[in-house]
């Protein structure tokens, strides 16, 4: 009988979870796009302590959100339109936000997100993401993580303030198991015996770029 409500208990959390990605913004996913050089009236920058990834993984009870910083990107701008670019992320600063630095619970988690279950920074210790195209407020660009590109399209806002720019996007969401990352996916294991362990295949991100004007 124990067994029979735990499963009912899964079964039911994992229908809640389906209905909330629904209402979700999924990023268009599609195979990577070749990088067209275009005319640029303006480079920016990109300030590494104020740009990043903000990034929220969901279990089936509770989750974990965090950052990840850039270390190198610019921007380019034919007026005061994002025209290209590339960001360059350092998985080594993935810092799980949620919980203290001091808790030694961070220290564990940070650790375990940094081996070959999740990100493997021993052999991918950075991500790119190379901008495409930028029709309206989407914005498009191949994403390489774990050395598998694919191109993601979500929504953004672009504001430029003198020698300042700020590139803001809506949250939206991949699927982590399109890059590799497969730890504890209903995907790959069977949903039933990962219980509250299962974590959801949709991570959701949100991008913030701070640049100044080169």
């Amino acid at each position: 009988m124990k067994k029979l409500v735990f499963n009912l208990f899964t079964v039911a959390a994992l229908g809640l979870a389906v209905v909330a990605c629904k209402n979700e913004k999924k990023a268009e996913t599609t195979d990577a796009k070749e990088v067209q050089e275009v005319a640029a009236s303006a480079k920016y920058k990109a300030i590494p302590e104020n740009s990043m990834i903000m990034w929220k993984a969901n279990k089936i009870v509770g989750g974990h959100e965090g950052t990840i910083n850039v270390s190198n990107g610019v921007a380019n701008l034919e007026g005061d339109k994002l025209v290209g670019g590339s960001f360059i992320f350092d998985i080594n600063t993935i810092n799980p936000t949620d919980i203290p630095k001091e808790e030694e619970s961070h220290a564990k988690l940070t650790s375990h997100l940094k081996n070959a279950d999740f990100f493997d920074v021993e052999n991918h210790d950075t991500a790119v993401f190379e901008i495409t195209s930028v029709e309206g407020n989407n914005v498009s660009g191949n994403l390489t993580l774990k050395g598998i590109k694919k191109n993601v399209t979500f929504p953004a806002q672009v504001t430029v303030n003198g020698d300042e720019l700020t590139i803001s996007s809506e949250t939206f969401t991949i699927d982590r198991t399109e890059w590799g990352i497969e730890y504890n996916s209903g995907k790959v294991m069977d949903p039933a015996k990962l219980g509250d362990y299962l974590i959801k295949d949709d991570v959701e991100l949100k991008v913030m770029v701070k640049a100044k004007k080169a």
